[in-house]
């Protein structure tokens, strides 16, 4: 029963993942995939909407398919209510360790370690020192795009203590240092490599817990690739877009996607340090992406998102209990009471733009998911009909630079490190994984589950 170390490398893609093993770019990724078991995943639906990273991960982790756990949202899972496989290893007596898992509840027994994903803000950290960590990574995340967010200098001084309490490694200060360097003197055009510095930050985190509590089952997932493929497939490959982007973008991003691929490839030698210490690694990316085409006859998708959802709410004189950022442009707010959530609907539901609700707005239990629905550019002058009078539409919004090239494909990479490379053929699903590992452990599942375990296609 060797330790799995499970790295959940969001949504990389085959093709490009064979292109650039090919090239000599990924040797890490190439060592791996040449002595696994290489296998590509189908999704548990076939519904191109169901088709989301918070779904698809949230069934890998449970063994459930969506058909069963109907957790459709990103934060829902973690108050779903259903067993994880961490939970189950945990009862089983043995220790884990999750690092940004998406989508996942956090409570874990003794000896182990977790940290929610950066949107999940109903969670907390154990142990506790990395609480402090896990905010500032929250803040950073979830207003990357809002120059008016930013963290204060108290904030940052207790980021910096449980860095250091949390294993920051002295390669990961000097890069920080030379990103926030770099930023300085381009003028913030390499702001986008931001989110390799938190890659490198989080397995600084996982390399000092994992040693430390040496957990049978540990879970590391970044999603910092799957970001810049959304954000900047049309820079890489700009004859597949009707629309590509201006040239002096190309020149600042067209490398964007192989950076990300090649920063993960370097943190893929580091964990090939734990195979020393008797632990058997493990890739999986649970969907890929595609050239996103949809839009490209209106110029392509763009995202307006709110510079202060507070303000802004109060100012229509709705008063929430609570607000929550979700994704991209999208915002969790509860109303308390059923009464308070109907009048912020019908209130929010009046905001128009020529003639066209401005708000997307999905109801929930005394609450609503907030976004705007509007998705081609605006002119600059925009204005809004807001509480009966006229707003500009950039005063309360904010247009996100990027605008959407990339989008989900249903092929997943499932690759575990045997010592023996064999390619299967035939796809497996994503159901699989959770047999494979109670499997793995010789642990008896407590009910009939949907997929069936791969061990035996391991031997």
């Amino acid at each position: 029963m060797q330790p799995l170390i499970v790295l959940e490398f969001n949504e990389l893609c085959p093709p490009l993942l064979d292109k650039w093993m090919k090239s000599g770019d990924l040797p890490n990724f190439r060592a791996l995939h040449d002595s696994s078991a290489v296998f590509t995943t189908a999704p548990d639906t076939d519904a191109p909407h169901e088709l989301e990273p918070w779904i698809q991960w949230y069934s890998i982790h449970t063994g459930l398919p969506y058909s069963e756990h109907k957790v459709f949202h990103l934060t829902d899972g973690p108050t779903a209510g259903h067993v994880n496989i961490w939970q189950v290893l945990n009862k089983a007596g043995h220790t884990t360790g999750n690092i940004s898992s998406m989508n996942a509840a956090t409570k874990v027994g003794d000896g182990s370690f977790a940290m929610p994903d950066p949107w999940c803000t109903t969670e907390g950290s154990t142990p506790a020192s990395l609480m402090p960590l896990q905010q500032f990574i929250q803040k950073q995340v979830q207003e990357y795009t809002n120059a008016e967010s930013r963290n204060g200098l108290a904030t940052m001084l207790s980021f910096v203590r449980s860095l250091v309490q949390n294993g920051l490694q002295p390669r990961t200060a000097i890069g920080l240092a030379r990103q926030i360097g770099s930023e300085k003197v381009s003028n913030g055009k390499t702001s986008w490599r931001r989110a390799m510095a938190l890659d490198a930050i989080l397995a600084d985190v996982f390399r000092h817990h994992w040693l430390k509590t040496r957990p049978a089952y540990a879970t590391f997932f970044l999603n910092s690739t799957a970001h810049y493929q959304h954000a900047y497939w049309r820079h890489m490959e700009p004859g597949a877009f009707v629309n590509p982007a201006p040239a002096a973008e190309i020149s600042i991003y067209e490398n964007a996607i192989l950076a990300g691929y090649k920063n993960m490839d370097t943190i893929i030698g580091r964990f090939m340090e734990f195979e020393r210490d008797g632990a058997q690694l493990v890739l999986m990316t649970a969907l890929s992406q595609q050239p996103f085409l949809k839009y490209e006859a209106t110029g392509g998708q763009k995202f307006y998102r709110a510079r202060n959802i507070d303000v802004f709410l109060s100012e229509l004189g709705l008063v929430p209990s609570d607000i929550r950022p979700v994704m991209t442009h999208q915002y969790r707010v509860d109303f308390g009471t059923p009464e308070a959530l109907s009048k912020a609907y019908d209130i929010l539901a009046s905001i128009m733009l020529d003639g066209e609700q401005v708000l997307d707005l999905e109801q929930e239990e005394n609450g609503l998911r907030i976004g705007c629905r509007l998705n081609t550019q605006q002119p600059a002058d925009a204005q809004m009909i807001l509480n009966g009078q006229k707003r500009p539409f950039f005063e309360v919004f904010y247009q996100i630079e990027e605008t959407k090239s990339g989008c989900h494909h249903p092929d997943g990479v499932l690759w575990v490190k045997t010592g023996n490379h064999k390619v299967h053929s035939e796809k497996v699903s994503i159901l699989d994984w959770f047999p494979t590992v109670l499997d793995h452990f010789g642990i008896q599942a407590e009910k009939q589950m949907p997929g069936r375990s791969l061990q035996p296609l391991l031997a």
